[in-house]
């Protein structure tokens, strides 16, 4: 059991009540319409990484406010036909890396997309941070208001990274899964909501869950990042934390309804394992958890991804 949370006994029945703001689906109801006013403006532009076996792209499309946003797209070479489609959103504080990174999914036959962070990664850039002062970080950035909050542009560059899979030639529209570890299996939790026609979603240790317990427990960045910001501006804290409902993976887990497998480290202190069972917990469509008992926010790594291949094949098929 973890040293600092709940006994796994209990995490499996902690179902903490949703607390969503009543004009929550009416928020990203007219999010998501002004995002899809301008055109997705996709270019997929050929990148010569050296590689024989996967063809390799520069994905962009337009996100949120119409801005630009870079993506890898990595496919099996000269493959024919339109393929199933992993969409990975990353961790916080990186980007999409390098695309020779990148090589496990499509060498076992997907299209795998790899979205970058809005002012996270070094190819997109994120020009709308607030400058409302006091804040440390990503996590942060515009939380006085919903509308001016930093996730608000991720998640809708999320739901348009989908979208931009779509009109793509070697994807099979039909067979999107989506996800990833840390705050991408809380990007992925979002998207599942908001885009109701993903076929999986796979959440591994996610970030962006249960906020009211996470700021008061995590022992780590980024959580303790909004902890501490409660703590030196006290009278923005309500502030902060009212912000925060919008963007809280119980209530879009309480409206996904795509098969998912979640999983959760016992020893996470970074996101604790209570935060991630509340998500899952509240998970309205068919799920599964895998748990890791003596782990720590790495999660279950390489072992763990290889078994994602076979059960993500078994939930596109």
């Amino acid at each position: 059991m973890s040293a600092f949370d709940l006994p796994l006994e209990q995490l499996w029945t902690y179902r903490p009540p949703c607390d969503e703001p009543a004009d929550f689906d009416l928020f990203w109801k007219q999010t998501l319409a002004d995002a899809r006013r301008p055109d997705l403006a996709v270019a997929c532009d050929h990148v010569d990484a050296g590689l024989s076996t996967v063809d390799t792209y520069d994905l962009t499309f337009a996100g949120y406010g119409g801005q630009p946003v870079h993506a890898w797209l990595v496919r099996p070479h000269g493959a024919a036909g339109r393929l199933p489609c992993f969409v990975q959103y990353v961790g916080y504080g990186g980007g999409r890396g390098c695309v020779t990174e990148h090589l496990l999914w499509a060498s076992a036959g997907y299209a795998h997309i790899v979205m970058d962070a809005r002012g996270q990664g070094s190819d997109t850039p994120d020009p709308v941070v607030p400058a409302d002062g006091g804040e440390s970080g990503h996590v942060t950035h515009g939380s006085r208001d919903p509308s001016t909050y930093y996730y608000r542009r991720v998640f809708t560059d999320a739901v348009r990274c989908v979208e931009a899979a779509r009109t793509l030639p070697w994807v099979d529209p039909s067979r999107i899964a989506v996800g990833g570890v840390s705050q991408g299996g809380g990007i992925g939790l979002a998207v599942a909501a908001l885009d109701p026609a993903v076929a999986a979603l796979l959440c591994d240790v996610p970030f962006l869950c249960h906020w009211p317990r996470a700021v008061r427990m995590a022992l780590r960045p980024p959580y303790r990042d909004v902890a501490e910001l409660c703590a030196r501006l006290r009278h923005r804290a309500d502030e902060v934390l009212s912000t925060l409902r919008y963007f809280d993976g119980l209530h879009f887990a309480a409206r996904a309804t795509a098969p998912a497998v979640f999983s959760a480290a016992l020893l996470d202190q970074t996101c604790p394992p209570s935060t991630v069972f509340a998500a899952y917990n509240h998970y309205a469509g068919p799920k599964e958890m895998v748990v890791f008992p003596f782990n720590d926010h790495e999660g279950g790594g390489a072992p763990h991804a290889q078994w994602q291949l076979r059960r993500t094949a078994a939930l596109l098929a």
